[in-house]
Parts: structure tokens; C-alpha cells; sequence
């Protein structure tokens, strides 16, 4: 009677601590007990303006009142048709080399690192007015990231290097295209690897606290690494839930049971 209260006692102890919470699995929840479900936050100090780095593809069209005058600027957009978007981007787009410039025609290298794309529009309207036109010819000039480009790697759905062509990007929308954290990724400690002029930093986001909405991490940039980590659970091989642990609890106890008769018998 003794063993079996002690091996009820085990199992549950083990089924208890190999099970996932709930509560680990929920996203944006109220820790702090406030009835209140709109997160106030300034987005200008959240979000501070983008600076292009090596690598970034920037797309960039010029615009005169007379539009012959500029196509040797603008990309002609030969590249094959059945192309994805990205690749499109690519051929279409100047990258930034290791030098932080771009190469524009005519203007030569062009350094952009470290500009936000307004300040480069402004760059190279100048330029154009101080080398080829007059301030007459309203020079229009655009300039745009060829996408977010962002990799999602770890505890993961679909891991990978990512392309969404938008302005902004929050971290459960990057997520949810790269194919969702299963349950037994860690939403508490979502790390995310952005680039700095001075190297690279790790920062780390709780996905299930709805204060993540006020993180400066909230919206990713191009070039960010999301890491999810696998929650223990998944590295011990127990189940996720109660019922799979008990699963293999039971299986692991009919194979030592098994063991113990094949052998007992001998």
C-alpha cells in the first residue's frame, strides 16, 4: 500500500512538472490585474525612425516634368516576370555595399549608412539640383526599403529568411509568418537580434504580457533575428499536456514491467 502511495505521489510530481501551463501559452495577457485592455504608448519614442544599414536594398524612383530625362535613374523592371517580389526587389533595388554607399548613375557612389530614407531623398534632390537640374524642373524623388527582410529561426513554425513588403512590422505579425510559435516554444523570453552601427544586440520580449505592446522591440526592423527557444519540456521529451504525459509515463512503466517479468521468469 506504502509503494503505491509513494508511486501515485511520483507520478504526479512528474505529470505536474512535464506539463505545460496554460497561462504560458496565452499571448498579450494582463499581469498586472488592470481592467484596462488599451495599452497607451507614444509610437514616436517606440518606434524612432529607421537607418539603413549594409546590406539594405533601398528603392528609389525620381521624378521631373519631363520623365525622359531621368529614366536612366529608374529601373526598367526587365528582370524575369515570373520572379517573386523579392527577387524583383533585388535586380530593381541598389544595395548598400560594405562601404554604406549605393550606386546611383551619374551621381557615382552615393554613402547613405546611417540615413534615414528622408534624409537620403533630401540628399539626392540636392545633388540632382547641384548637378543636373534646375530648381525649375521639380525634381519629386522617392525612396523606400525594398521590403523587411527579417529571419525567424528556434522553436518555430516555418524558419526562415522573410520578405514583407510593408512599412511597419510588429513582432506577432513577423511570427505569425513564419508560421506560428508552437506550444512548446518559450513566449516568455522571445529573443530578438537586431544590428547596431556598433555590432549586434540581443533583446528579449515576453509575448505573453501585454506590456509588450510598449517595448522599443515591439516593431522589428530589416536584417532582425527573432530566436524562440524550446520550452524544457520539449527537451526532457515529456508531453505537453497532462494527458500525454500520462501517455508516457504509462508506456515507460509497461516497458519496465515487461522487463522486469521477461527477466524474473529466466
Amino acid at each position: 500500500m506504502k509503494r503505491l502511495k509513494l508511486l501515485i505521489i511520483f507520478l504526479s510530481c512528474v505529470i505536474v512538472s512535464s506539463c505545460i501551463p496554460h497561462k504560458d501559452t496565452i499571448y498579450l495577457q494582463n499581469k498586472e490585474g488592470s481592467t484596462n485592455d488599451t495599452i497607451p504608448y507614444n509610437l514616436t519614442e517606440i518606434q524612432k525612425p529607421y537607418r539603413v544599414q549594409i546590406d539594405d536594398i533601398l528603392n528609389i524612383r525620381i521624378k521631373v516634368l519631363d520623365q525622359d530625362n531621368v529614366q536612366i535613374f529608374n529601373p526598367i523592371g526587365d528582370v524575369n516576370l515570373n520572379a517573386s517580389s523579392a527577387e524583383r526587389a533585388y535586380f530593381d533595388g541598389f544595395t548598400v555595399d560594405v562601404h554604406g554607399n549605393i550606386r546611383i548613375p551619374i551621381l557615382r557612389d552615393f554613402n547613405v549608412l546611417g540615413y534615414t530614407v528622408a534624409e537620403i531623398e533630401d540628399m539626392i534632390k540636392q545633388k540632382l539640383l547641384d548637378e543636373q537640374f534646375k530648381e525649375t524642373s521639380n525634381i519629386f524623388v522617392t525612396v523606400k526599403l525594398a521590403g523587411l527582410r527579417y529571419t525567424a529561426n528556434g522553436e518555430i513554425g516555418a524558419p526562415g529568411t522573410i520578405t514583407l513588403f510593408r512599412e511597419r512590422v510588429n513582432i506577432f505579425v513577423a511570427i505569425a509568418n513564419a508560421g506560428e510559435i508552437p506550444v512548446t516554444g518559450n513566449k516568455k523570453d522571445v529573443l530578438v537580434i537586431r544590428q547596431y552601427p556598433q555590432g549586434q544586440k540581443i533583446h528579449s520580449l515576453d509575448l505573453t504580457d501585454i506590456n509588450v505592446m510598449k517595448s522599443p522591440y515591439y516593431y522589428i526592423q530589416p536584417n532582425d533575428i527573432i530566436y524562440v527557444k524550446p520550452l524544457k519540456q520539449k527537451s526532457i521529451g515529456t508531453g505537453e499536456t497532462a494527458v500525454a504525459s500520462i501517455a508516457t509515463i504509462a508506456t515507460v512503466i509497461s516497458l519496465i514491467t515487461s522487463g522486469i517479468l521477461i527477466f524474473s521468469r529466466r
